[in-house]
């Protein structure tokens, strides 16, 4: 019940709650609320129903992680129940990011949801990522050219999925799929759904109900695992000016409407 204890006394501090306060929300007196962070005594279901209830955190979570590795109230809302994601810090109170491995990319699936197997997952630490929370995805295919197969984007989730914007590159997690990345387009508004385009035009662009949609998470940069040929780095300038081209083209367009 050890990490019970540190968690009722973490989660009231990041409410900025007293325990006097927290236990007029609760109805209980405040000693109550003290000797259950001291762990002099343990909570009743009745408590831990009503905490969980106030914090919107599963009674299992609460009870089986350790939430003291949250800074700030990072409990990420996924479909239409409450899951953990928190951003962690190392000991110098700098955040870390998960990676999933390669091999392991499948299973991704069935386990994004679940705190414990996202705590098991190894991390990194990239001091020069802006603020929000991050995770490391592998790339497999040739479908995202010139991104080569084996290298890994680094992206920030998404909360809510109807802000994505068109143009840019996601990891996008989907029922039927699982994992992908891919350029998308936002058609929520028209059809419900997100295009999502390969850069490499060999394969063709398909489009995804946004109902189909568990996680969606923005490029924030890539690591490749490769060396890149000279060819490839002809081929990337080449689709670098034709898609600068592009933005231009439309401005001009919207122009002279």
């Amino acid at each position: 019940m050890n990490n019970l204890s540190k968690n009722i006394k973490h989660l009231r501090g990041l409410k900025k709650l007293t325990q006097e306060s927290l236990a007029e929300e609760l109805s209980v007196t405040r000693s109550r609320i003290s000797s259950y962070e001291e762990n002099r005594s343990s909570p009743t279901i009745d408590f831990l129903i009503d905490f969980s209830a106030y914090f919107r955190i599963p009674i299992d979570i609460i009870i089986k992680n350790d939430l003291t590795k949250a800074k700030d109230v990072s409990f990420i809302e996924v479909g239409n129940k409450r899951v953990l994601f928190p951003i962690t810090v190392d000991h110098d109170n700098e955040n870390l990011i998960e990676i999933i491995p390669s091999k392991a990319s499948a299973g991704y699936l069935l386990g994004y949801d679940d705190p414990e197997y996202i705590e098991q997952l190894e991390k990194i630490k990239l001091p020069f990522l802006p603020t929000g929370k991050h995770r490391a995805f592998p790339i497999k295919g040739d479908s995202m050219l010139p991104m080569k197969d084996g290298s890994y984007v680094v992206a920030e989730f998404v909360e809510d999925i109807k802000n994505a914007k068109s143009g840019y590159s996601y990891i996008v997690v989907t029922k039927d799929d699982g994992m992908t990345y891919k350029r998308l387009d936002n058609l929520i508004e028209e059809k419900q759904s997100f295009l999502l385009k390969p850069d490499n035009s060999s394969y063709q662009a398909y489009e995804v109900p946004v109902t189909e949609v568990l996680e969606l998470w923005k490029f924030t940069c890539s690591i490749n695992t490769q060396e890149y040929e000279e060819h490839e780095l002809k081929l990337s300038s080449i689709i670098h000016m034709f898609n600068g081209l592009g933005v231009e083209l439309e401005a001009l367009k919207k122009s002279l409407v």
